[in-house]
């Protein structure tokens, strides 16, 4: 069964081009592109999420999530209130869930979100959640790095990654407004 039609448009960033997709009241999909022409990056997410694309749509959803990812590369807020469709397993629902309470411009491991969903062992599975998460950015897999501080793999590429990474640490608030005075 189809999903409801799906609203999409473009969002010029400087880490490349990005697909955003929503609902009328969820964002389902971020995706990263470089060379790819529209529309086959729509029809492609589509085939994936099991929607029709609507390229150029318009939704209420899809524009708060542009108007937060455009405020986000601004570097004027890293916050993100669009209601957020995710579907996967119970597992990787529970790795995102964590990711989400990751702070901006903090790292973890991936041990580290395995421990805390009491699967210590699990590593190798949040690293796999990571990288089906078709919301990057907002639910912030980039922040999850090695165990001994490397960064690894990335859907959208390692230069994406640290370029995230250093924006954010740019955008973390230091001194007395770190202490929300």
């Amino acid at each position: 069964m189809a999903k409801a039609d799906l609203s999409a448009n473009w969002l010029e960033t400087p880490i490349g081009p990005l697909l955003v997709v929503a609902s009328d009241t969820h964002l389902h999909a971020i995706e990263f592109h470089d060379e790819e022409a529209p529309p086959e990056p729509a029809l492609r997410i589509g085939r994936k999420l099991g929607a029709i694309i609507r390229m150029d749509g318009d939704s209420p959803a899809l524009a708060q999530a542009m108007d937060e990812l455009r405020y986000y590369f601004l570097g004027k807020s890293a916050q993100f209130h669009v209601p957020l469709f995710y579907d996967g397993s119970e597992f990787e629902r529970r790795v995102w869930e964590e990711l989400l309470l990751v702070p901006l411009a903090e790292t973890c491991s991936y041990g580290d979100i395995a421990r805390a969903l009491d699967q210590p062992g699990a590593a190798r599975a949040v690293g796999e959640a990571n990288h089906v998460n078709r919301i990057p950015i907002i639910i912030p897999c980039h922040r999850c790095i090695g165990a001994d501080g490397s960064l690894t793999g990335y859907g959208g590429g390692l230069w994406r990654k640290k370029w995230l990474l250093r924006h954010e640490g740019q955008m973390r608030p230091v001194g007395l407004f770190a202490e929300g005075f």
